[in-house]
């Protein structure tokens, strides 16, 4: 987890973004290796982000973390902007030097916060970025409001669409102007969810934590709005997968989906909100395998029956056939006992057999199916022992000669 606070130890004074882990959602979360939670990310003094670095959206694809923060070097009056930093291990950040959004200055209102507050997710090959900003045309009186970017670059530094009243458009820049708002609050948090084929908006109404419900490409709402009675002080964020998507059910993948939010719940002697704590419902009554797009996104990690009295693996939308059981289960997170109709059809990638030929190199290890690697997670190793394949040792240049297949078993 990654949050906002201040620590005095951490130059220069300002907010710094902190890094904590739990094995539980309920934490305790400590530092790696036990301790405080430590600070990953403080001000760059001369920059855009000189004092304050707050407000972190931490998603990981490809196997690097980005993180989309706002930054500040002082007081507000419209400086805030939304910053970047990269990373392979979600402690150690490289910053990107210039903010990737900048207030629009559509307009001027009593609130001089600017642009910041962001969320990010990445759905399909596109990086989704929705933020506030109190200076957008379409934010309202006191500058709430919700607005979204998507590109396929997580700079946002090449073709950029902006959401505007008739869907996503391309627009010059990142500051084009904010014509169309998706909820009128701050500090919200966004995740996709797979299963309901719709993106999800957390945010504090009157009612309290509510998620409110968006079809792909936000022109109408699907399901009505959840709505938590719980205490709040400032946010919430999503529990989310390194993508920013809904975490899949284990019990039910196809027909439930957890709905989990952490927010600040009193404010402490510091006068500051803290208290962090963890509030959720499981969203019901849905068919998340009805179609064949739906159910390969629902099964991710997961493995069926195949048609063959085999053992069908899911991984990033595609079919692997397993002769064995003992291997799909290892290359797996969770089994369906029955295949969803809607895969009937769906084309099998790949089979691997018992003893099928694994091959290991600086860039990973993994099954060699025809012309295709299948990299195999560290986590699951143990499949290659299972299967009767013993790993063969090829150089970087005979890997990457090699189609690459979806990643197994992470």
């Amino acid at each position: 987890m990654w949050w906002c606070s201040q620590y005095g130890s951490a130059r220069p004074a300002g907010d710094d973004i902190l890094h904590a882990q739990s094995a539980r959602l309920d934490g305790p979360f400590r530092a790696p290796g036990g301790g405080i939670p430590e600070a990953v990310l403080s001000g760059s003094p001369g920059s855009f982000d000189g004092k304050h670095t707050c407000d972190p959206s931490v998603i990981r694809v490809g196997g690097v973390y980005y993180l989309y923060y706002t930054g500040a070097a002082g007081s507000h009056d419209h400086g805030n902007a939304v910053g970047l930093a990269t990373s392979t291990d979600g402690r150690t950040w490289k910053r990107v030097d210039e903010p990737i959004v900048r207030a629009a200055h559509d307009t001027t209102r009593d609130n001089t916060y600017g642009a910041g507050q962001p969320a990010a997710v990445h759905v399909d090959g596109w990086f989704y970025l929705m933020f506030t900003d109190t200076t957008g045309a379409a934010a309202g009186w006191n500058g709430a409001g919700q607005f979204v970017l998507r590109a396929q670059e997580p700079t946002f530094s090449g073709t950029v669409q902006a959401l505007g009243p008739d869907g996503f458009a391309d627009v010059d820049s990142p500051e084009a102007p904010r014509e169309h708002s998706v909820v009128d609050a701050f500090s919200a948090d966004l995740m996709w969810i797979d299963a309901m084929d719709a993106f999800a908006i957390a945010h504090q109404t009157d009612d309290g934590t509510t998620l409110t419900f968006w079809n792909r490409d936000f022109s109408a709402r699907p399901y009505e709005p959840v709505v938590l009675s719980v205490p709040w002080e400032e946010g919430p964020g999503l529990v989310r997968t390194p993508e920013g998507h809904a975490r899949i059910s284990p019990e039910d993948p196809c027909g439930r989906v957890p709905l989990d939010v952490v927010q600040a719940t009193r404010v402490g002697k510091a006068k500051a909100p803290t208290d962090l704590r963890r509030f959720g419902v499981d969203a019901t009554g849905f068919d998340g395998c009805g179609t064949e797009d739906g159910a390969l996104a629902a099964l991710d990690g997961f493995t069926m029956p195949s048609p063959e009295r085999t053992m069908d693996v899911v991984a990033d939308g595609r079919v692997l056939r397993v002769e064995r059981r003992s291997v799909a289960e290892a290359l797996t997170s969770g089994m369906v006992d029955e295949r969803p109709e809607a895969l009937a059809g769906t084309a099998v990638a790949g089979r691997l057999p018992a003893g099928a030929r694994a091959v290991e190199s600086p860039e990973g290890r993994g099954f060699l199916v025809g012309r295709t690697i299948w990299p195999v997670a560290d986590g699951a190793a143990d499949a290659f022992e299972l299967n009767g394949s013993e790993v063969e040792e090829i150089t970087s240049d005979e890997w990457r000669s090699y189609a690459l297949g979806s990643t197994l078993g992470s």
